[in-house]
């Protein structure tokens, strides 16, 4: 009996009170989606993404190759079909750098500026690819813009100084001879081994003999 009276009672205020009715499909519409989610990563996304890990080899052998109409061939399904899983987004990478290799820096920087990765050196790298192609492209300005942010993106021995480094050639280009020599002596600072490699020095007293004309 009290459990009846108890339905009852719910059921009026559920019918009488616009704002409990509101809060209640909120909360259940919410229950759904964050259901629907982890199902959705549970049994579509996770098998999905494991399939990827495997589909990008064959174009990646055929880039090995110089293959590069074949590879792009191979690598352009596979990207619209794992968009956002980790094999789409390496084979995204590879396409781009297909479309370097034959010189279509338009269509690589398209592939690049997709490219969305977890790991910081892939990470790097696509910026400073980025950067290649808008040098390439004689957009200066922008190329030295990615260079710098691919120098941040992870900070190491390898990348870092070679990103700052062209970044140095591209203010050269522009005749910022202040701004090359400021990024020459980065190197000179920070990175000890590439500067010596470089000979970072003879760099630097050319862009401070420039910024002193």
């Amino acid at each position: 009996m009290l459990e009846n009276i108890s339905d009852i009672n719910l059921k009026d205020q559920f019918k009488n009170n616009p704002k409990l009715k509101r809060t209640t499909y909120i909360v259940g519409g919410l229950v759904v989606i964050v259901l629907g989610y982890f199902l959705y990563k549970q049994f579509v996304w996770k098998p999905a993404n494991e399939k990827s890990k495997g589909a990008y080899y064959v174009g990646l052998n055929l880039a090995d190759k110089d293959s590069t109409d074949a590879a792009i061939n191979e690598l352009t399904p596979v990207v619209k079909k794992f968009d956002g899983k980790i094999g789409g987004e390496v084979a995204q990478f590879v396409l781009a750098r297909q479309y370097m290799a034959k010189g279509d820096f338009k269509k690589a920087l398209d592939e690049l500026e997709g490219v969305d990765v977890k790991d910081t050196y892939v990470a790097a790298m696509a910026l400073g690819l980025q950067g290649d192609c808008q040098s390439e492209l004689g957009k200066h300005d922008d190329a030295i813009e990615l260079y710098v942010d691919a120098a941040k993106a992870s900070d190491n021995e390898l990348t870092s100084p070679m990103y700052l480094f062209k970044a140095g050639l591209c203010a050269e280009k522009l005749k910022d001879y202040e701004k090359a020599t400021e990024f020459y002596t980065q190197i000179k600072e920070t990175y000890g081994d590439f500067a010596r490699q470089k000979t970072i020095e003879k760099y630097i007293a050319r862009t401070s003999n420039n910024t002193k004309k």
